[in-house]
């Protein structure tokens, strides 16, 4: 389906407005309509509740992660002013668009949960730290808006989520034609998530690709030391052995494509991000294949 996406791309048949539209519809129709058939099909109050207090892997590795990048920031000399975007980038990842149809083809719905945990704290960790640090790079002063900021981390996917875990967890019984209606709705997830990473990959063209130190220092981040640091982190611990391969998947995920839009909005260097969203887009077609081997190897117990 990626391939398919590229080839359409490429015969000009999806433009930006185009990938705008696939990525509204995933995110705020498809998504949660897929949260909701999904968790009340295939989970149990007793099995979500058991997921939460997973939160802390995914957390404390942003924020190592974060302090890593800050000690690469200067052992790297970064530019000034590439500064935070280049720490915002360093420790988040894509895990809804490429995160979600990856983890789902390679071990169904039962990953699900793990999947919206890491969803979790990336996406509250992005709008709060992961802003702050962009807008520090702005050449402008653009007001904070807790209420936006509120508004992104409790998006439609999460809002989804929560509403599956309410309904199990209170034995809520929907409709059948509301449940079947969001399993055709929720059915759309996965091949519009696989049609637009073709598209991206497509429009982002191997023309962009810039190797320098600010590139590879966000580059390390996503593809070595996050995957690296998530293994250290839930090998040794008496976790579900699904749920370290989902996270170390996670974990090593492209640059959000959120970034290029927070860093126009507050004025930083649109430009770069959008580059180290192409490049790390790129090059996760070589990466993640990789780690997928090594995650279903035997080696991940």
């Amino acid at each position: 389906m990626i391939a398919v996406g590229y080839i359409l791309s490429w015969r000009k048949w999806f433009d930006e407005s185009s990938s705008k539209l696939i990525a509204k519809l995933v995110t705020q129709i498809a998504l949660p309509a897929y949260m909701i058939s999904t968790i009340t099909n295939d989970f149990t109050a007793k099995k979500l509740l058991s997921t939460l207090p997973d939160l802390r892997f995914p957390v404390l590795s942003m924020l190592i992660l974060f302090a890593l990048a800050a000690v690469l920031y200067r052992v790297m000399q970064i530019k000034e002013q590439h500064k935070g975007l280049f720490e915002s980038m360093f420790l988040n990842s894509n895990t809804v668009f490429i995160g979600l149809p990856v983890n789902m083809a390679l071990f169904g719905n039962r990953s699900l949960p793990y999947v919206l945990v890491y969803y979790m704290a990336n996406t509250t960790i992005f709008w709060t730290l992961g802003v702050w640090l962009i807008q520090r790079d702005g050449t402008e002063t653009e007001q904070f808006s807790l209420k936006t900021t509120l508004g992104k981390i409790f998006s439609p996917p999460l809002l989804g989520f929560i509403l599956g875990v309410l309904l199990v967890i209170f034995h809520i019984q929907l409709p059948q034609f509301i449940l079947t209606d969001c399993q055709y709705i929720g059915g759309l997830t996965i091949p519009l998530s696989m049609f637009f990473i073709g598209i991206a990959i497509q429009r982002a063209g191997i023309q962009n690709v810039k190797i320098n130190r600010d590139s590879l220092g966000v580059l390390s981040g996503r593809f070595i030391f996050a995957p690296i640091l998530m293994s250290l982190l839930v090998l040794p611990m008496p976790v579900p052995v699904l749920m370290k391969q989902v996270f170390i998947l996670q974990s090593a995920m492209p640059v959000m494509t959120n970034a290029p839009v927070v860093a126009k909005l507050y004025h930083a260097d649109e430009k770069y991000a959008a580059i180290m969203v192409t490049e790390t887009t790129l090059l996760s077609l070589i990466v993640i294949p990789l780690l997928m081997m090594f995650v279903k190897s035997g080696l991940v117990t």
